[in-house]
């Protein structure tokens, strides 16, 4: 079987001969205007979700450029200046983890703490993530009607799955409440939550920011190959 060429679609990138500028002004958390708005379209066009591009530099479009400067060998922070800057004007594309992949597929990369979604060949989003801890864990919850007590790994296992059921809105699970959830290796599947921070810090599940948990199900459809790679090494 010949490479699955990759490609990030024609509306998340610029042509070869175009020119961008960006306004290279240090923005942070807070911040507040037409830099803001640049920036935020910029990343939309990139595949990334920044949330809406409103001006106002908020928790969505904060983990959009997480995303951005971790595919671009960029140590994530809340600052947007020279470097990210830089890399928003000749920006580098996500690794294939997969290079005999299916077109449309999902990637989840442990070491980088992003996931990439491939629809027909092309990047079509890129996420800030959160997977799992690596700590085990004991807790007691309230499951069925009883008392029960829960222990694990917390790990997000590296391998190749399928997307497989969903549920729509908050879903209660034993360990706590899962937004949007799409499930690909029995109970750990990609889902929104109210934390994502800058390590893994999950069950093992796959946590993403809310408003890519919001789009996602109408792109990740049943049965679409997930491939889970890398290891997280804290610093």
């Amino acid at each position: 079987m010949s490479p699955v060429v990759t490609r990030i679609s024609a509306g998340a990138r610029s042509g070869p001969s175009a020119t961008v500028t960006a306004p290279r002004k240090t923005l942070k958390l807070g911040s507040k205007g037409k830099a803001v708005q640049w920036l935020q379209q910029r990343l939309a066009e990139l595949g990334y979700r920044p949330g809406k591009a409103d001006g106002r530099y908020g928790g969505a479009t904060l983990a959009a450029v997480w995303a951005f400067q971790k595919v671009n060998g960029i140590s994530p922070s809340s600052t947007v200046a020279k470097r990210t800057w830089d890399a928003l004007e000749a920006p580098k594309s996500p690794q294939v983890l997969v290079r005999n992949g299916k077109p449309t597929r999902a990637e989840v990369n442990l070491t980088k703490q992003i996931m990439v979604l491939y629809v027909g060949g092309q990047v079509k989003l890129i996420t800030h993530i959160s997977s799992g801890s690596g700590v085990p864990y004991c807790e007691t919850a309230t499951w069925q009607g009883k008392q029960q007590r829960f222990c694990g790994s917390a790990t997000t296992p590296t391998g190749d799955y399928r997307t497989t059921w969903r549920a729509r809105g908050w879903h209660r699970s034993y360990l706590g409440q899962l937004y949007n959830p799409i499930f690909f290796n029995g109970g750990i599947a990609f889902h929104g939550a109210l934390s994502v921070p800058l390590y893994p810090a999950s069950h093992g599940c796959v946590r993403m920011p809310m408003n890519v948990a919001e789009v996602l199900p109408g792109m990740l459809g049943k049965g679409v190959p997930v491939h889970v790679r890398g290891k997280f090494r804290r610093a």
